[in-house]
């Protein structure tokens, strides 16, 4: 009967901890997107000579950042 009890919450236990790593590994995917790969990605469309796709997303996230930043 105890060996259930720990297994039920061992589970609970490390089953909270297992969604807590998941959300704190999204959340620095999300930092790690937004610091590293977007400016290396539209960097790379400019060098590449895709400025006229680099310019409206850089126009589309600095609207989003500004109203991120007011809210």
């Amino acid at each position: 009967m105890l060996s259930l009890l720990f297994f039920i919450l061992f589970f609970a236990v490390f089953g909270k901890m297992i969604g807590f790593a998941f959300r704190a590994t999204w959340g620095l995917l999300k930092v790690l997107l937004v610091i590293v790969f977007l400016p290396l990605i539209l960097v790379g469309l400019v060098f590449g000579g895709l400025l006229y796709i680099a310019f409206p997303i850089l126009i589309i996230v600095g609207i989003i950042s500004l109203i991120a930043n007011a809210a």
